[in-house]
C-alpha cells in the first residue's frame, strides 16, 4: 500500500510536469523507477502504461483551452508507432547499468540545449 501512495504521488508530480513541458513524462518517471530499483525494460515499459494515461488526461486539458495541432499530432504519432516498435526491441539488449548512462547523457545533453538555447 505504502508503495502504491508513493507511486501515486509520484504520478501527481510527473503528470503536472509533462502537461507543462510537453515532454511526456518518460524524462521524469524513468529515473525514478530506475531509483526504485526497476530494471530498464521494465522501468520504460511501465512508463509508457503512465504517460498513456497522462498523455489522454493532457490531451483533453489543452484541446480544451484549443492547444492541439491535430493533424501534425496524428502525423507524428504515426512515426512514433514505428519508432517505438524499433526502440523497444533494441531496449531488450540493453543492460540497465548501460541504460542508466544513456538516459543521463540524453537528458544533460536536453538540460544543456535547452540552457543554453536563446
Amino acid at each position: 500500500m505504502g508503495q502504491s501512495l508513493m507511486l501515486a504521488g509520484l504520478g501527481v508530480l510527473v503528470g503536472i510536469g509533462a502537461s507543462f513541458t510537453g515532454l511526456g513524462g518518460g524524462f521524469l518517471m524513468i529515473p525514478l523507477l530506475l531509483f526504485m530499483g526497476y530494471a530498464a525494460q521494465q522501468a520504460v515499459g511501465t512508463s509508457f502504461v503512465a504517460i498513456l494515461v497522462i498523455s489522454c488526461s493532457a490531451l483533453v486539458a489543452h484541446s480544451k483551452l484549443a492547444g492541439v495541432d491535430w493533424r501534425a499530432g496524428i502525423m507524428l504519432g504515426i512515426g512514433g508507432i514505428i519508432g517505438a516498435q524499433i526502440g523497444a526491441r533494441l531496449l531488450q539488449d540493453v543492460p540497465t547499468d548501460v541504460f542508466k548512462k544513456i538516459m543521463a547523457g540524453v537528458l544533460v545533453a536536453l538540460a544543456m540545449y535547452l540552457f543554453f538555447k536563446k
